[in-house]
């Protein structure tokens, strides 16, 4: 049951950073700046054992088998005792975000996921958020400082009509 509990506040802190980010790119307008460096155009990093943005809930059931927390808008996995994972579905019960947590173990390699550069903060810890516009979605890599943590996210770019 404690093992539960520790997976269910990972979760809670996994939709804290999924939606700190969410927000954080919502309120940045799309623009090409020193951090954003030229991105590639084909993505490093666009899926999870199979599971890509626009799959339906029913789809990543069916290859991941029933969530650990279920709900309409999002699925929360217990993949391992070291990785985790969170889908986010839009009103169609599509996928729009995508997050795994790695912790404990050896998690991708950031270049394997944003490509060769990262940035450092004061913390230590890593962050980079790629955005592939003509594809319609970001990918963010986070490592932190204090425990080692990775947090990799994939999401739809919202347009503004």
């Amino acid at each position: 049951m404690r093992n539960v509990t520790r997976k269910v506040i990972q979760f809670a802190s996994a939709t804290a950073v999924v939606m700190f980010i969410a927000v954080v790119i919502s309120g940045q307008k799309a623009r090409a700046t020193a951090t954003a460096l030229t991105t590639p155009e084909q993505p490093l990093f666009s899926e999870y054992k199979g599971i890509r943005l626009g799959m339906t809930a029913d789809e990543v059931r069916a290859k991941l088998g029933n969530p650990t927390v279920k709900g309409d808008d999002q699925d929360y996995f217990v993949i391992s005792d070291s990785e985790t994972a969170q889908f986010a579905y839009n009103a169609a019960h599509k996928v729009v975000t995508i997050s795994i947590d790695y912790t404990g173990v050896p998690a991708p390699d950031y270049h394997n996921v944003i490509g060769p550069s990262i940035d450092q903060m004061q913390d230590g810890s890593l962050y980079k958020l790629v955005r592939y516009e003509a594809q319609g979605f970001w990918v963010s890599y986070i490592r932190a400082a204090a425990n080692g943590t990775v947090t990799i996210t994939i999401q739809k770019i919202n347009r503004l009509r």
